[in-house]
């Protein structure tokens, strides 16, 4: 299996988002669909990702022993619950 590549973002505004935090900073998953469209594929406090429009985000550039301290990526395990209004909103792309 592949490393994912992960890469880091502060979010800059949450306006029509009410699951994002301004000034928070989140992981970002690389997805060159999700680019082409203007989405970035954030992953959130469940560990799940969703994509949001980039231009909500400013792209970190950290240092590698930076990044390191930082928590790992972890997929967390799908639920069966129904995903709450705010994430109904949020479009996923396939792979």
């Amino acid at each position: 299996m592949a490393k994912e590549l992960v890469d880091f973002a502060i979010c800059l505004s949450n306006k029509g988002f009410d699951d994002l935090e301004e000034a928070k900073v989140y992981r970002v998953l690389r997805d060159a669909k999700a680019a082409e469209v203007g989405c970035v594929r954030v992953i959130d406090e469940s560990g799940e990702d969703y994509l949001y429009p980039a231009s909500r985000f400013a792209m970190l550039d950290l240092p590698e022993d930076i990044r390191a301290r930082l928590p790992r990526l972890r997929r967390a395990h799908r639920s069966s619950k129904a995903l709450p209004a705010t994430a109904k909103r949020r479009r996923r792309l396939t792979a």
